[in-house]
């Protein structure tokens, strides 16, 4: 073979590195051949949907947030409801120990978060919800009437550690059996899993709903 014939042989062949860039234009021309005919197929279907369909698209849309908000109300109306029939079971108990309702819900507090040692008037009030010194005042009052014992914490002599008397533990056995057979009749149709369940999703909206009222009390919303 010539020179000139091996020249002429080489022009035809292609080098590795052009081969590897002829094969990615290649592909890349498939691709964008592949888009375009997905595009063209896409508009095609547009074009066919009738107009009515879109708008019927967002009216679901707007049915769906009308059914959301229709929920949302729909349970906070429950909770009103629930908490104005928990104030008159709380003014039935008060009534049977001779106490206000909101002594009633103190005695209740201390009793679920005292671990044996007694528990602060702080404590309380943050369980509850309410003011301090309110607590302070309606305390004095219960360990006047023998319901409550307040002594001098040993940690801090500047706080008192206030506990369920022998007379308010009696007491609230007494009313062991009534309480049992109101709460069978509240819950009526749910087990335990159920209460278990329903429990958390209501601590995540109590957590939630801090949150809502502080951002607005603070003009956040």
């Amino acid at each position: 073979m010539t020179f000139g014939q091996r020249a002429s042989w080489s022009a035809l062949l292609i080098k590795p590195h052009e081969l590897h860039k002829s094969i990615n234009l290649l592909h890349d021309r498939y691709v964008i051949s592949i888009v375009s005919r997905r595009l063209r197929v896409f508009r095609l279907m547009i074009r066919s949907v009738p107009v009515g369909s879109t708008n019927m698209w967002r009216k679901d849309q707007m049915g769906d947030k009308d059914q959301l908000d229709k929920a949302v109300t729909d349970f906070i109306w429950n909770i009103v409801e629930i908490h104005s029939q928990l104030e008159e079971i709380h003014r039935g108990w008060a009534d049977m120990l001779g106490i206000s309702e909101p002594q009633w819900l103190i005695l209740m507090a201390i009793d679920q978060i005292d671990e044996g040692r007694g528990v602060s008037g702080i404590s309380v009030a943050n369980k509850l919800r309410i003011h301090a010194p309110f607590v302070t005042n309606q305390t004095k009052n219960l360990e006047e009437k023998g319901f409550l014992s307040r002594v001098t914490s040993p940690d801090d002599a500047r706080f008192l550690q206030i506990s369920l008397t022998e007379k308010a533990r009696a007491e609230i056995a007494n009313l062991s059996n009534k309480r049992q057979a109101l709460n069978m009749t509240m819950f009526a149709g749910l087990d335990e899993a159920s209460l278990d369940y329903l429990n958390k999703r209501l601590a995540s909206i109590a957590k939630n709903s801090r949150l809502a009222s502080q951002k607005l009390s603070i003009g956040v919303l």
